[in-house]
């Protein structure tokens, strides 16, 4: 009887810690980076992004790798299309793939 209950609870740890893990990675994407998402968008609730004169100045003060990854993660559909506006104005830029 304890073997079986060590094996259900070992079991049960291990798919807690599987799900636990992958729910993790959802918010790896650079886009959900408030700190550096922040300076595109005109409110703190990052709702309406700034001009494209503004936008184009906050692009630009990104360091190279910065920008690459947020290019890298606007050709993901899944990730683009949570951030559809911010994209969509890379793009505007010229800088999405």
């Amino acid at each position: 009887m304890n073997v079986k209950m060590l094996t259900l609870g070992a079991m049960a740890l291990a798919l807690m810690t599987g799900s636990a893990l992958a729910a993790g990675d959802k918010g790896t994407s650079a886009l959900d980076d408030s700190a550096k998402m922040a300076p595109f968008y005109t409110d703190k609730d990052m709702k309406t992004l700034k001009s494209e004169a503004d936008f184009k100045a906050a692009w630009m003060a990104l360091t190279d790798d910065d920008r690459a990854s947020m290019k890298k993660d606007c050709g993901d559909e899944v990730i683009a299309k949570e951030h559809d506006n911010f994209c969509k104005m890379t793009k505007q830029l010229g800088g999405s793939n």
